[in-house]
């Protein structure tokens, strides 16, 4: 097992806020229309469903030929499949894109954390039952921030069934994480008290959901207000608090299981293209680069953004994906 050893400065509560680790927020339990379009510039636009998984509802974006690749987008925190909504369209050419909310996230329904047990197995869980009622059998795995841990369980369940990873600023290696991000998590992780819940508290302020996504950004102008506005609004809402404190607290699980997931890398050796946002101070440069080390042949692709790549470079991405993954 891997282990960690971080001393959290007292003071660092308060400072966090400009840097801390990224985290996705609960959407609420919004009733998605079954067959809502919007129109791209494809024969198969965009639809959006919500359908009954394990006794909730989970909601998923669809684009593309059911005959071709699927891919599948997990989105990172505060987010949810908001996060590619310009991604979709320039990948829905050349292959089924799949892209859902977790629970608690975006259109999905968001328990209360006294109704639903908020654990990264227990997301994974819905997102593996959602993939078997649609029947998909092979997919690429499109991971960025919480989608990591999510992925990678996937990956570890079933491995014939993953034809690769795009890897977007999401860990396996702990020394991709920042050090302020550790010295926020480890008091959370030792021991989880009101104290220890201050640091991890910061992440859900307006002013660090709008950092994540302008740190590192090549052209500030250019990123959307639509990401943190949209966001914030799901993390305001009553108890998600509870809930997403409840996610941080066990993404210590994430942790523990490097290892395994280390050597499920090196006996399967996935298909691997990391694109990763340089500037991120979250998830840094160290964890794309750590990688290599389990898959030799992956590619890697610095983008010049940080925590999240897609306003920016969305066409990029979507032409490194092609070119990886079509051929």
């Amino acid at each position: 097992m891997t282990k960690i050893r971080f001393s959290a400065a007292a003071t660092f509560a308060a400072a966090a806020l400009s840097t801390l680790m990224p985290l996705h927020a609960v959407p609420a339990a919004a009733a998605a229309p079954e067959r809502n379009h919007a129109m791209t510039q494809n024969a198969f636009p965009e639809t959006y469903h919500s359908v009954t998984v394990n006794g909730r509802q989970v909601f998923y974006r669809e684009a593309g030929d059911p005959a071709k690749p699927t891919i599948i987008l997990l989105h990172g925190f505060p987010t949810s499949s908001f996060m590619f909504r310009g991604l979709i369209p320039q990948l829905a050419d050349r292959f089924h894109v799949i892209a859902p909310d977790y629970i608690g996230f975006g259109q999905s329904d968001a328990p209360s954390a006294t109704e639903f047990a908020y654990t990264f197995d227990n997301l994974t869980a819905h997102v593996t039952a959602l993939i078997d009622q649609l029947g998909l059998k092979s997919y690429v795995l499109y991971m960025q921030d919480f989608g990591g841990p999510v992925g990678f369980r996937i990956f570890a369940q079933r491995p014939d069934a993953v034809k690769g990873f795009v890897i977007q600023n999401t860990n396996a290696y702990i020394e991709g994480v920042g050090e302020p991000a550790k010295q926020v998590f480890l008091p959370l992780w030792e021991k989880r008290t009101p104290e220890s819940e201050a640091g991890a508290r910061t992440l859900l302020a307006a002013a660090t959901t709008k950092f994540q996504y302008t740190v590192g950004a090549k052209n500030e102008a250019a990123i959307s207000p639509d990401n943190w506005t949209h966001d914030q609004a799901l993390l305001d809402r009553p108890g998600t608090d509870a809930y997403v404190l409840d996610l941080l607290d066990d993404y210590k699980t994430n942790v523990a299981a490097y290892d395994s997931w280390h050597a499920a890398f090196r006996k399967y050796q996935p298909k691997t293209l990391i694109v990763w946002g340089k500037n991120d101070p979250f998830f840094t440069p160290a964890g794309a680069e750590a990688f290599k080390r389990d898959i030799p042949q992956a590619r890697l692709v610095w983008l010049d953004s940080g925590h999240f790549v897609l306003d920016e470079n969305a066409a990029t991405v979507a032409a490194e994906i092609k070119a990886s993954f079509t051929n």
